[in-house]
Order: structure tokens, then C-alpha cells, then sequence
């Protein structure tokens, strides 16, 4: 990966008994570019450019997905955003995903990063967006804190774009269950239309819907995700009670280190798209206040109902 010196991907590793856990952190966006069990990727391999490609990896703050025509409004005043999808008109997946983070602490399985949003167009509030990324033994645990460092309450939401990955298996060949129990289906611009209850629960990726929002209706529980592979191995990944909402993006060619192929994306958030307008889902952080959030991925050899093998299960989001 291309990077400044002061700047470079962070590469954490550990021993677990029989297992060695490897993971690639870049700067860029706070992104989880490699996450390894042994000889077995747990999400695409992107580590051989700056940019993630495709938003791999990449952590969505103050809000995730999309907000429509790049505009919001408060207390009937019209907040004016940077428009980063000009096809669309929107502007998408919070304002850091082309922001260094600062490597603030780092130890051989763990790191710190953190970045400042302050007062940018359209959003004019100040936080402190600090992600912690931990190895287990079979995978990698991770918690978001956002600080509330103005005068005033803020507007936040949360979010992920990890693309899962079961090692060589076609993305095609593996097998959905997402922790959900409504959809909400995009129209022609990525943006929702309704909501309707639905089942997804082992449903080849083949034959599933390339683009939806799903949502969990059961308040504060744990989510868990899977993926598995004809073997019976499963990637899973969990997500607090905080990330009622879920993207599901696939796309036929992510420019990953192996070359172009059909990936799959499963993003865990706090919010569904448009929150900013809709007011769905947001966080209303006090000024001075703290809310942490954590999700994990994990492989399991199994099956999804087997030890989660990274220790506790992730915590209740929190406020302090």
C-alpha cells in the first residue's frame, strides 16, 4: 500500500494456540484492508492502494450510507453537505472516509487510531471519532467511540464497509443469513422505499437481492451475521445492540489484491440510509458526551452458533 512513512498501514498479528490471526489497519479511512485465521481471509484483501477500493474496510461517520441531494435540516435551517457521489447527487458515508487517522496507540495485536471532524460544511459540529481494533483468536473485535467535543448536541450515526470473504470460495457459492426481520427496498438513486417484514436466512448470495437496507425491530439485542462456505466454515459478524440497521451491497467487481471479483458487503449500522433527513436511528450525542460502539468478525469452523471465540460478546452501546 502506498503511504507516507508517518502514515503507514499498521499490520497486527498474534498467536492463539494453533492459530495465527493477522490483520492490515490503514490510516486512510480507519479501514480493516486484510484480516487473516490462518491461511483464511475473512474479508477481501484490499492492501495495494491508499484508497480503499470501494469503501473496503472503511469506518462511516457522522452518518453511513447516503444523504439525499447532500442536504439536511435542523431547527428549519438548511445544512448544505459536500456532494461525494455526483452521479446521484448525494453525499455518502459520513465525511471521514478520506481522512489519515492518527495512530494513537498501537501495541503488536492491537491499535488506536483517531480523527477530528470539525465544524465542515454542512455539518457544523465538532467530534472526536477514535476506533480500537483488537485480534481474538479467530478474528478481530472492534469499538467506535465518538466524542461530543462542541457546545452542542450532534446528530450521529455509525457505520462499516467490510466486504466478508470465506478464503478462495466464490462469493457466489456461500451461503446468507442476516439478523434482520424487515427490508427496506432502494430505488433507482440508493435510497429507500418502504418497509416490509422479510426472512433472510440461508439464502445463496447468488439468488439474493444485489442492494438492500435491513433492519432489526427488536431493540438492544446483538446481531449476528453469517456467511458459509459449502464446508460448513462461516464468517460471522456481530454487531451491538446500537446497529439495528444492515447494508447489503455486492458488486461484481471490487479491485482487490487478487485481482477483480464478485464481492459481497455487509455493513453494520446505526442508522439506515437519509438518517440526516429522516431522523431514523440517529444518535443525539450531548455536548461533552461519549457513545462507544462495538461489532466483530469471526471465523467460525462450526458453525454460526458455535463459541463466539473472541471473549464476551460485543456490549451494549453506551453513553457517558
Amino acid at each position: 500500500m502506498t503511504a507516507r512513512d508517518d502514515n503507514a498501514p499498521v499490520t497486527l498479528s498474534r498467536r492463539f494456540g494453533e492459530h495465527t490471526v493477522t490483520a492490515v489497519i490503514s490510516p486512510r479511512a480507519a479501514a480493516v484492508r486484510s484480516l487473516r485465521v490462518d491461511d483464511v481471509d475473512l474479508v477481501e484483501p484490499t492492501t495495494m492502494t491508499t484508497e480503499p477500493p470501494g469503501m473496503s474496510g472503511a469506518i462511516l461517520a457522522p452518518w453511513p450510507n447516503r444523504v439525499e441531494d447532500a442536504a439536511w435540516w435542523l431547527d428549519g435551517r438548511e445544512h448544505r453537505l459536500t456532494v461525494t457521489e455526483p452521479a446521484l447527487g448525494h453525499a455518502t458515508h459520513g465525511l471521514l472516509t478520506t481522512t489519515d487517522f492518527v495512530v494513537r496507540a498501537r501495541r503488536q495485536d492491537a491499535v488506536t487510531l483517531g480523527a477530528a471532524i470539525s465544524r465542515p460544511d454542512g455539518y457544523p459540529f465538532v467530534l472526536d471519532v477514535s476506533v480500537s481494533y483488537r485480534l481474538c483468536d479467530s478474528g478481530i473485535v472492534t469499538r467506535i467511540a465518538v466524542h461530543n467535543q462542541g457546545a452542542t448536541r450532534a446528530p450521529v450515526a455509525l457505520g462499516a464497509h467490510p466486504y466478508l470473504r470465506i478464503g478462495d470460495v466464490p462469493t457466489a457459492r456461500l451461503r446468507m443469513s442476516l439478523d434482520a426481520d424487515h427490508v427496506w427496498p432502494l430505488d433507482e438513486r440508493h435510497l429507500p422505499v418502504g418497509r416490509v417484514p422479510c426472512s433472510v436466512t440461508d439464502v445463496l448470495v447468488s439468488e439474493s437481492p444485489r442492494h438492500a437496507t435491513y433492519e432489526s425491530s427488536a431493540p438492544g439485542r446483538t446481531l449476528a451475521h453469517t456467511l458459509t462456505a459449502p464446508d460448513g466454515r462461516c464468517v460471522v459478524l456481530t454487531a451491538d445492540g446500537a446497529h439495528r440497521f444492515t447494508q447489503l451491497w455486492i458488486t461484481d467487481a471490487l479491485a482487490g489484491d487478487d485481482g477483480p471479483r464478485e464481492a459481497i458487503a455487509i455493513e453494520p449500522m446505526t442508522a439506515p440510509p437519509n438518517a440526516l433527513r429522516s431522523g431514523v436511528g440517529l444518535h443525539w450525542l450531548d455536548a461533552g458526551a461519549r457513545w462507544t460502539t462495538t461489532w466483530n468478525i469471526r471465523l467460525s469452523r462450526t458453525g454460526p452458533d458455535a463459541d463466539a471465540g473472541c471473549g464476551r460478546q460485543p456490549e451494549a452501546s453506551r453513553v457517558r
